[in-house]
Order: C-alpha cells, then sequence, then structure tokens
C-alpha cells in the first residue's frame, strides 16, 4: 500500500469514527436517564400526581402547562410551547433563558444527561 493510500484510508475511517461519535452524541440511555431523574424527582412526579412541578409522564409532543390541576407561571402558559424532545432539551439546558418568567431554575449542563433524561421521559410513553 502506498503512503497516499494509507492515509485516505486512516482520514477515511476518522471520519467514520467522527460521524458515530456525532450520532451517539444525540443518543440518549433512559436507563441512565431513569437514575439521573432522581434530581427532578424532588419536584416532578412521572406517576400523574403533581408536586411543586406538574407530573412528567406523557410529556413528549405535550403542549406546555398541559397538566390538568397544575398551576403553571403564565410565562410559560402562554409560551406557545410543545415538548418536543429539541424543546425539552433547550429548556433543560436553560429554563430561564427559553421562557423568561418561568418558575423552573435548575438546569441541566452536560448535553448528554439532557439526552439520557429525555430519553427516559420519552420511555414513559403517555399515560
Amino acid at each position: 500500500m502506498t503512503m497516499g493510500k494509507a492515509l485516505r484510508l486512516i482520514s477515511s475511517l476518522a471520519m467514520v469514527a467522527l460521524a458515530d461519535q456525532a450520532a451517539a452524541a444525540g443518543t440518549g440511555d433512559p436507563a441512565n436517564g431513569q437514575r439521573l431523574f432522581s434530581r427532578c424527582s424532588a419536584c416532578h412526579s412521572i406517576q400523574g400526581d403533581n408536586k411543586s412541578g406538574p407530573a412528567l409522564n406523557g410529556v413528549i409532543d405535550r403542549k406546555a402547562a398541559g397538566v390538568e390541576g397544575y398551576d403553571y407561571s403564565s410565562a410559560l402558559a402562554n409560551s406557545g410551547i410543545t415538548w418536543t424532545e429539541d424543546t425539552l432539551d433547550k429548556y433543560l439546558a436553560g429554563p430561564t433563558r427559553l421562557v423568561r418568567g418561568t418558575r423552573m431554575t435548575i438546569s441541566v449542563s452536560r448535553e448528554q444527561e439532557r439526552a439520557d433524561i429525555i430519553a427516559y421521559l420519552k420511555s414513559l410513553g403517555r399515560p
């Protein structure tokens, strides 16, 4: 094998490895998300009962401020958001950046942790 072919092969393998790594970064681990959700469970339930925050079971594809019986901030109630994986990621990264006036102030700075929590919430499905 010539030096040029070897370099092209190494370059191709590196590009494949980087593409795989980028794809994996966007993939959440629901099992780890369940473990991480223990931080969230002080305020949020997945059993359908509201705590100081609304219940989060069935949150994917739900309109923001859509849980019956929970007293949402007017900012969130008027946000027009639907909770997709993308909007949840943005909200968890910085709730007050996405919705100024929301009561939730805790954020999850690590991208992979957000992806894991979202994968866990997604795995719960609809109530």
